[in-house]
Order: structure tokens, then C-alpha cells, then sequence
């Protein structure tokens, strides 16, 4: 029986490490994921886990703790924001390299500069091509369920790639709502006991991990990445599928919300999917057949799933809370774009870049977006693909 609670995301995060129980957590604070560490450290001081904590002195030292930690056999977990990610960078390349299955939560800030303390997507795409796993989540119950479920999916034997969970900094990390826990019985059997096959302190295989590795194998190396991030996307469905059997809560690739007869259809990840919902139920009323594509998992990004998914609507509209900056769209367009073409899917798609900074983003808003697919629909006419919503001038 679940257990029903009022969390904000950064405490449901600090739970579900609660409930892992990994070996090593290490971590520096950061608005607005200092929460989760926090939290979490309170659970080792009282007992309530046999973690390991190391509080370091920066982020690149977090990771670094976490690299060493995994590579010697252990199962390691953080969590981080914005500039913090940034200042992770080296480590994260690392990280895959080595593919070690480290769990980050990752709450989502504008990296800066200016300084900003708000959500945007910036940090998470801007490692969106080092070899992690990314999952995003709507609010905090998916944070938590995302969670509980990244060490099955990281650790498989046939994926074995770090993975991060993000949510939307202060709208979901600080926001309390309604909230599931599973028994904490249930999420240790469910997660189950890290057993690596290759690792530091097996004294029967001596090792060396992350060496110099020059033209003779990176390039191979590189290739069994890709190869695993490829692999991940049936571990992603098989774990899903054995969570909705201990939970009834179910996930896949993405939601697809009224989006089976949709005429036009808005496509993005986190919270903002949970105001479109709202815009769709009502221009639903109003007899338009508006829908949305919620994205959960950006990496391995499912290309072929969403071009069917999208294949029959008349116009899109991918939302992208960060700007690529390179006069072509940002990263979520430009991969939606890429996986339609390449599917020979020719739908009419336009791109909005919104919330930078956590610029706030209203119903008013995104039925503006749907106002201006219909009118694609009905002239045909896309004119600028790149465009902006609620900014200002």
C-alpha cells in the first residue's frame, strides 16, 4: 500500500535516495538543488542510511567523488544545478567514458551569465551530448518514480551509462504538492544491490580504469557509448513496465495527452506540460483539437517513436526552455525536426523558445501558440520557424 505525503521535489528526491541507500553521496550546495543533499544528510546523521557522505568543496569535486566511488565498486549519487553542472563538465564527459552508473538529480537553473537563480533548461543542455542518460520530469511524483527507477536502468548490464533526473528549479524543486512514496521495502527489492562486474577493489581482477586511450581505440570506445545509449531505450520500457506493476504508475518514452486525434500539438518536457494540459482541455472545450507530446526521456532521444506519434497532426509547436543560440532553434526543436525528416514524417513544426530565466509562462501564453498552428493549418504558410514566447518588445 502506498503511503500518501506532501513533498516538495527536492524532498521526494532526498527520499528516494533515502529508500536506495546508496554507498556514497557526494555533494556541494547549489540553489536550487541544496535541498536534496541537505535533506539527505539529515537521513545519515540519524541513522536512517549507512551512506557515505562527503561534503567536497566544489562540484567538479562531487563528481570526481562520485567517479572514484562507483569505479571502485560502489553505487554513488549527487545532485546539482546550473553553474554546478558546469563546473562538473570534466567529470561528466568522465563519467560515460568510463561508464560507470552514477544517479544525479539535477535541478534545473539558467547557467549563468548574467547571475540567474531560475529555471531555465540551459544546464541540462548544455551536457545533453555527453553520454548520459537524461530523464525529465513533469512534477514532483515523476521526479521521485524517475528516481527510483535510474539505478535499474543505468546499471544494466547492457547499458551501464551514468543518468541524470531533472525537474524545474523552485516550480517543482520548492513547490509542495501530493505525492505517492512507495514502501520502503518495496523500492529496495525493486532497486535491488549493485553487483559490477569489473571493478577497483576486486582483488581477484586487477584493473587500471579511465587510462590514456589514443587513436587505436577511442574511436571504438565512443562507439560502444552509442551502442549502450541505443541499448538503453528497451532497458528504459522493461524497468517502466515493472514499476507500473509495483505502483499502477505508467511511463514510457513520453505522454501522449489527448494527442491521438490532435489536429495541432505542442511538444516539451518538466512542468511546463502540466499548464499545457490545462490549455488543451481548453481549446478541447471550445471543440479544437489541440494535444501534447510530454517528452521524458530526451537521452536516448526516442526519434522514430516520436515522428509516429506526430505523424498524423497538421502543425507543431516544440517548446524550448533554452536557446541553442546558433540561428537554427533550439536543441529539442532541432532533434525533432531531425527525427521527422529522417522518418519521412512532413509535418508543418515551429519552435518557441521560452521562460529563460524562469520567465514565467502562462495558459494566455501557450494558447497564443495553438492560435498560431491553426493559422499555419489553414494558410499553410510557417513564414519565421524561430520564434519567441513571452518576450518581452
Amino acid at each position: 500500500m502506498s503511503i500518501r505525503e506532501r513533498l516538495s521535489g527536492n524532498e521526494a528526491a532526498a527520499i528516494a535516495m533515502k529508500q536506495i541507500n546508496p554507498d556514497v553521496v557526494a555533494a556541494f550546495p547549489i540553489t536550487p538543488s541544496t535541498e536534496i543533499p541537505q535533506y539527505f544528510s539529515t537521513f545519515v546523521n540519524n541513522g536512517a542510511v549507512d551512506t557515505e557522505f562527503v561534503a567536497v568543496e566544489s562540484e567538479h569535486s562531487a563528481m570526481s567523488a562520485c567517479v572514484g566511488a562507483q569505479a571502485a565498486g560502489g553505487r554513488a549519487m549527487t545532485a546539482t544545478s546550473a553553474n554546478g553542472l558546469s563546473y562538473m563538465w570534466e567529470m561528466i564527459y568522465i563519467a560515460s567514458s568510463m561508464r560507470l552508473p552514477i544517479v544525479m538529480s539535477l535541478v534545473n537553473r539558467a547557467v549563468s551569465g548574467p547571475l540567474n537563480i531560475h529555471n531555465d533548461h540551459s544546464d541540462a543542455m548544455g551536457v545533453r551530448d555527453a553520454g548520459w542518460i537524461m530523464l525529465f520530469s513533469e512534477n514532483n511524483q515523476e521526479a521521485y518514480d524517475n528516481l527510483v527507477m535510474a539505478h535499474r536502468i543505468a546499471e544494466h548490464k547492457d547499458v551501464l551509462l551514468p543518468l541524470m533526473v531533472c525537474q524545474d528549479g523552485f516550480i517543482t524543486s520548492h513547490s509542495i504538492e501530493n505525492i505517492e512514496l512507495i514502501e520502503d521495502d518495496k523500492v529496495k527489492e525493486f532497486v535491488g544491490t549493485y553487483k559490477p562486474e569489473h571493478y577497483l577493489l576486486n582483488q581477484k581482477e586487477p584493473i587500471a580504469m579511465g587510462p590514456l586511450d589514443l587513436q587505436s581505440y577511442l574511436f571504438e570506445h565512443k562507439k560502444q557509448q552509442a551502442d549502450a545509449m541505443c541499448k538503453a531505450k528497451q532497458v528504459i520500457l522493461e524497468v517502466a513496465s515493472d514499476f507500473e506493476k509495483m505502483t499502477g504508475r505508467k511511463y514510457s518514452f513520453f505522454e501522449e495527452y489527448k494527442l491521438d486525434d490532435a489536429e495541432i500539438a505542442v511538444v516539451c518536457m518538466n512542468s511546463t506540460a502540466g499548464t499545457t494540459k490545462f490549455v488543451v482541455d481548453e481549446l478541447r472545450a471550445k471543440g479544437i483539437k489541440a494535444g501534447l507530446l510530454k517528452l521524458r526521456v530526451f537521452r536516448p532521444f526516442p526519434a522514430e517513436e516520436i515522428a509516429k506519434a506526430l505523424s498524423h497532426v497538421k502543425a507543431v509547436a516544440v517548446f524550448d526552455k533554452a536557446d541553442s543560440l546558433n540561428a537554427a532553434g533550439g536543441a529539442l526543436y532541432t532533434d525533432v525536426t531531425s527525427a521527422m525528416y529522417v522518418n519521412s514524417t512532413k509535418v508543418p513544426c515551429v519552435n518557441y523558445i521560452y521562460g529563460i530565466g524562469g520567465r514565467d509562462t502562462k495558459a494566455n501564453d501557450i494558447e497564443a501558440v495553438f492560435n498560431d498552428l491553426q493559422e499555419i493549418v489553414k494558410t499553410g504558410d510557417i513564414q519565421n520557424p524561430y520564434r519567441y514566447m513571452g518576450l518581452r518588445g
